[in-house]
């Protein structure tokens, strides 16, 4: 059973490193600036002065506060699929308790793993919840 989570833990560490990386990879392509999905998001006061090229909206690093524009997209993307997928693993382990509390037939073994899951999948929104919370408090220790 503990071979079976480590095999989970580096299946899933992999796909997550690869995922990031194929964005760092594709960033580096373009190091004259970067490209920001979400201008909205980003505080009103920051001069992020951008430049339409390609196939997205870029801000190039020597115009302006192009550095913590960029560093705050790149927050706020992060934990946006931070949240997806930890909802995502949370629901899907809410359903599992469920499932195995419903079909636990009153063993005390059963139904307390099945206990167990659904607790962890409250603390995995919990954790959700806190990465909604992390850019508002990146901008505050930057003073954006």
């Amino acid at each position: 059973m503990i071979m079976n989570k480590k095999i989970l833990a580096f299946i899933v560490s992999a796909v997550i490193i690869s995922f990031f990386g194929v964005n760092l990879v594709s960033a580096a392509a373009n190091m004259d600036g970067c490209k920001i999905t979400k201008m909205q998001r980003l505080p009103a006061g920051m001069d992020c002065t951008l430049t339409s090229q390609g196939n997205g909206t870029y801000c190039l690093y020597n115009t302006g506060d192009c550095g913590m524009c960029c560093l705050l997209n790149s927050v706020y993307n992060i934990t946006d699929w931070v949240f997806v997928v930890l909802m995502a693993i949370a629901s899907l382990m809410i359903i599992w308790g469920a499932v195995n509390f419903t079909t636990s037939q009153g063993d005390p073994d059963k139904t307390k793993s099945a206990r167990m899951l659904i607790l962890y999948a409250a603390v995995g929104i919990a954790v959700a919840l806190f990465a909604r919370a992390v850019p508002p408090a990146v901008q505050m220790i930057i003073g954006a």
